[in-house]
């Protein structure tokens, strides 16, 4: 994790996103509603997350990883590409290294 890291409530660090600061401010920052989500709408794992259960993060929910997450993948990544980033992800918002 960087210095800089900021990090979403699904445990992605948006500071290491293409992304982030030219069309996206970040999860948190956008509350939920990014660049690849339609206008206006929350991201599903946000809305999840932090509208309806009221977490900070989805490491407070003992489902983690649920089927949101697991169904929530970016298009250019290979199975194995996700998985390992779905793992770094629940390592990061459990306190694992």
């Amino acid at each position: 994790m960087t210095n800089n890291a900021i990090i979403s409530c699904c445990g992605s660090d948006c500071s290491v996103c293409y992304c982030y600061g030219k069309m996206c401010q970040g999860c948190n920052a956008s509350c939920g509603k990014v660049f690849h989500c339609p206008e206006g709408e929350e991201c599903a794992i946000y809305h999840c997350c932090v509208t309806k259960n009221g977490y900070k993060s989805c490491g407070e929910c003992d489902k983690l990883p649920c089927d949101i997450i697991l169904g929530t993948r970016d298009p250019k990544m290979t199975e194995e590409e996700f998985m390992k980033s779905v793992e770094e992800r629940v390592n990061r918002l459990k306190g694992n290294k």
